[in-house]
């Protein structure tokens, strides 16, 4: 018992890394599109990517590029609250790679009625003058 004690007092001594203010923001971000998306509203959870023709997104097998063409494919794939879904992202892991650019590892579940598609993503961030944004995105869904 002694022995467990100390140990856990070791652990508990061991400092946390602090989340940066970028990593904060970039999070920020992330919840915010999460909470639009859950809200029904595709625009806003699209606030998060950088309105841009050189927006890059790969998914399903194809690459969309653009700002309007990614938020037409959302539109047209996810017409209503049903097949949209509650999303749930996790494991989110920031990692900056310069002052103005990240890279978020994560994983995305939509919780619906009849099913629960769910996958992964690598997300390329840059500070642009509105905040950080998404400029690449490729996610995956996990076979069933």
């Amino acid at each position: 018992m002694k022995n467990t004690l100390i140990i856990l007092a070791l652990l508990l001594a061991i400092p946390v890394a602090a989340e940066t203010p970028e990593e904060a923001a970039i999070l920020k971000v992330l919840r915010a599109a999460e909470a639009g998306w859950n809200s029904g509203d595709i625009p806003a959870y699209m606030e998060s990517y950088w309105q841009s023709e050189e927006l890059r997104f790969a998914s399903g097998g194809t690459v969309s590029y653009g700002w309007q063409p990614v938020l037409e494919r959302y539109l047209k794939r996810y017409p209503d609250r049903k097949t949209m879904g509650q999303l749930v992202f996790a494991d989110l892991d920031v990692r900056l790679t310069g002052p103005d650019h990240a890279v978020v590892f994560g994983s995305w579940r939509l919780i619906r009625a009849e099913d629960e598609p769910h996958g992964l993503f690598t997300l390329v961030f840059r500070r642009l003058p509105a905040g950080w944004r998404i400029i690449h995105d490729h996610t995956s869904s996990a076979a069933e």
